[in-house]
């Protein structure tokens, strides 16, 4: 206890002396320093003083408050709520009238009578201080209260900004100050109080009392009851230390205060603040999930997609700042193309066929011909943080500037660009070559000169694959001394020229595609939306469209932003492109693909892919009204496929045709299932073995006579007379029913060729 001290003591009269400078002091800045409204029975007017003020910017006044976006797929579901900070603007017709009546009766009781400052509110302030030697009253009026607030908002996260925001200096109070005057006489008291509650903090990442009561009662603001809404008054003042969750005992009690304060007022009756305060908190606290991880059947991928996108797209903004501002700024809702069946049919096929618990992971993209619009992407492990649990927020179907990583080789994905190119510079779709089973590079002529590989070697798959081959014939066995000679011949400036046009016009890590002799056999590094997008171009006969992930975007002010277009533009002539669906549909029906099938029946091209060492698996196959992409492989590129367990099955190798392909097949047949069946536009392929090609070097020495429906399968050796060519039968991935027995048949086309056995033979190459 203190001592005694007499009335009238030295000590006294110097505490007296303190109060009254104190006061003097206040009193003169805020008199002298700056203008003041009428404050009613003190008679202070300062008008004059007011209007020299100057005006204030209207981002000031009402600040473009950071807000929630949302995120939609093409039927206007919801994918995900995604923030910086969770945050609704709420007009004043959508707030509780209970819930702005709390905030004012705890912050501010007076708001209504004086103007910008309280001088009641500060003298009495002052005096208590002054009496009490602390600072344990303030005399904040709730103008001032949103200046600080928009001061912190507009500081964001750059700290500098914050700590000048929120520092405690006399100069920081007289700018407030001076705003909170100018503020009186441009906004009225209920727009400065709903300003108030959209912008204030409640904790937990709720921003706003809309945010607010869907973070602690499950509800809307406008549904808020008299406990809920004391609740959430009270929290403003310090919501760390009046946190229902961590210290509901503190809430409680600030909350029944704020109850006594609205009885004391006399806007609740004595009944109702009995009611309020005999009921529990009643807290549902909602956890407050946020971002694309919240998004199901495996959309979080493409939900972050979308995000690089807006921020990465310059249509969204000139400069990445700018983009930045616009995406943590919020309030958007984004519209999107993805399909939720086809990505519900994406996701169970690639979380089906391949566990998250694998050393490998698929993943799939599906495309839209003719439009560009992603439909579905997924992949194997979800969209997460948690490594433990197989999360990852790597987007293995995108490149590296959008949220994936590096991509992988496309293995022989890429000999159909190829053959696009040799179609399009006027090489018949019968040109035959004589594809040893091995050989080294040649050199090839490039845009600005040639490339020499000096003797690097090159082979196929199986050494039963040896030529003379056609183009059709090539491709479903996906040869690969075929297509270097091939590549020699249309030289490499076509073929990197076919690759830009069909939507590749960077590797995934970014890099110009390189001009080399081995880019045919798919060796750099891509994508499976780039894969799709390509695929979808052949689908298109021809048209490339770019790939697009939104379809329209409106800002908080509801106004419609512009979004990325298709560029859609022809590739390809659509001969050309006729001539490429012909090769890659004769791969699904007699090739490597052969053994995928859709059940219904509808035709469908694509081609296999397998790179050196397994490290990649690929299907890209498609209708003319879809394009789907899948890999199979390790999320890094560093595991072999070889001696595996995938999706509970052992392997002893990986194709694409028996990786991938079931994956492809499985997701296809749900999302084709009923929808109408469109043809291929297809060339007439002529008897690559009537009029040998005198240029192709080894030709057949015999009389070939193919069966009218199947020119690559069946009969005997292509070196004796009668069957196909090499043998009838191709090698096929295991499993697939070939026709024919192998290389050479018998003289005559005796028992190597003919019926298909059902056995399977050695998988062919990619």
């Amino acid at each position: 206890m203190a001592p005694h001290r007499p009335a009238g003591s030295p000590l006294d009269k110097a505490g007296l002396g303190v109060r009254f400078l104190g006061i003097s002091v206040l009193s003169g800045i805020l008199v002298a320093g700056m203008a003041l409204p009428a404050v009613g029975a003190l008679g202070l007017t300062v008008k004059s003083g007011a209007d020299s003020l100057g005006s204030i910017p209207d981002d000031f006044k009402t600040p473009p408050l950071s807000q929630a976006s949302y995120i939609y797929d093409a039927k206007g579901g919801l994918i995900a709520k995604v923030f910086d900070r969770d945050r609704t603007i709420l007009t004043k017709d959508q707030m509780a009238p209970i819930m702005r009546q709390a905030q004012v009766d705890i912050e501010d009781n007076r708001f209504f009578q004086h103007g910008a400052v309280d001088i009641k509110g500060v003298l009495r302030a002052v005096g208590k201080n002054a009496s009490s030697g602390a600072a344990s009253q303030g005399a904040s009026t709730l103008t001032q209260q949103y200046v600080k607030n928009v001061n912190i908002e507009k500081a964001g996260e750059d700290q500098a900004a914050f700590q000048e925001a929120t520092k405690k200096s006399l100069g920081r109070k007289i700018q407030e100050l001076k705003y909170a005057i100018k503020l009186e006489q441009d906004l009225t008291k209920d727009e400065i109080l709903t300003n108030y509650l959209n912008i204030t903090y409640y904790d937990h990442q709720a921003y706003g009392v809309e945010a607010a009561a869907g973070r602690y009662f499950n509800k809307s603001a406008k549904d808020l009851t008299i406990p809920e809404a004391a609740m959430l008054a009270g929290m403003v003042q310090n919501p760390s230390a009046y946190d229902p969750i961590l210290h509901p005992k503190a809430a409680q009690t600030r909350r029944d205060t704020v109850i006594n304060k609205l009885l004391e007022y006399k806007h609740i009756t004595p009944q109702q603040a009995k009611d309020a305060l005999a009921s529990p908190l009643g807290i549902t606290y909602k956890e407050p999930l946020n971002g694309c991880i919240t998004a199901q059947a495996g959309m979080g991928f493409f939900c972050d997609y979308v995000r690089h996108v807006v921020k990465n797209d310059p249509v969204f903004g000139k400069s990445a700042a700018d983009r930045q501002q616009l995406w943590s700024q919020g309030g958007l809702k984004i519209y999107t193309t993805i399909d939720p069946d086809k990505q519900a049919a994406a996701y169970k096929a690639v979380t089906t066929k391949v566990y998250p618990t694998d050393d490998v992971s698929a993943a799939m993209t599906m495309v839209k011909p003719g439009t560009g619009e992603i439909l579905a992407m997924a992949q194997t492990r979800q969209y997460g943080l948690d490594a433990k649990q197989h999360q990852t927020v790597l987007n293995l179907n995108v490149d590296a500037a959008m949220g994936g990583g590096n991509g992988f080789a496309p293995g022989s994905t890429f000999k159909p660009i190829l053959a696009a190119a040799a179609l399009e510079s006027g090489t018949p779709i019968t040109q035959q070559f004589p594809s040893p089973h091995d050989m080294d590079y040649p050199k090839m002529s490039t845009c600005n000169g040639t490339w020499n590989e000096k003797g690097v070697p090159v082979q196929n798959e199986s050494a039963s694959e040896v030529g003379p081959f056609s183009m059709n014939q090539a491709m479903a066995k996906s040869v690969n001394t075929y297509f270097v000679q091939l590549e020699q011949q249309v030289g490499l400036c076509p073929m990197k020229q076919m690759i830009n046009k069909v939507g590749i016009k960077n590797l995934a890590n970014g890099l110009p595609v390189l001009e080399a002799p081995s880019m045919v056999l798919g060796t750099e590094e891509v994508s499976p939306l780039m894969m799709a997008s390509v695929y979808a171009t052949f689908g298109a006969r021809g048209l490339h469209c770019d790939p697009i992930a939104i379809s329209s975007v409106v800002d908080a002010t509801n106004k419609k932003l512009t979004v990325p277009q298709a560029n859609c533009a022809q590739a390809m002539s659509q001969s050309t492109a006729d001539g490429v669906n012909t090769l890659l549909k004769t791969v699904t029906e007699k090739g490597t693909a052969a053994n995928i099938k859709i059940d219904d029946g509808r035709p469908f091209a694509g081609k296999t892919g397998t790179t050196d060492n397994r490290y990649a698996a690929w299907f890209d196959g498609y209708t003319p009204d879809l394009a789907t992409a899948v890999w199979l492989g390790g999320p890094t590129g560093n595991v072999s496929m070889r001696d595996i367990s995938i999706g509970g099955s052992y392997r002893t190798q990986v194709y694409g045709a028996d990786g991938p392909g079931p994956i492809w097949q499985m997701a296809m047949n749900d999302v084709l299932l009923g929808t109408p069946i469109t043809q291929f536009q297809l060339v007439q392929i002529p008897d690559a073995t009537a009029t040998p090609d005198p240029n192709a070097g080894s030709t057949p020495t015999g009389a070939a006579s193919p069966p009218a429906t199947d020119t690559t399968n069946g009969g005997g050796g292509a070196t004796n007379a009668g069957g196909g060519l090499i043998g009838g039968g191709f090698s096929f991935p295991p499993g697939t029913l070939n026709g024919g027995n192998g290389i050479g048949g018998g003289p005559g086309g005796g028992p190597a060729g003919g019926i298909p056995t059902g056995k399977p033979t050695k998988p062919g190459h990619h």
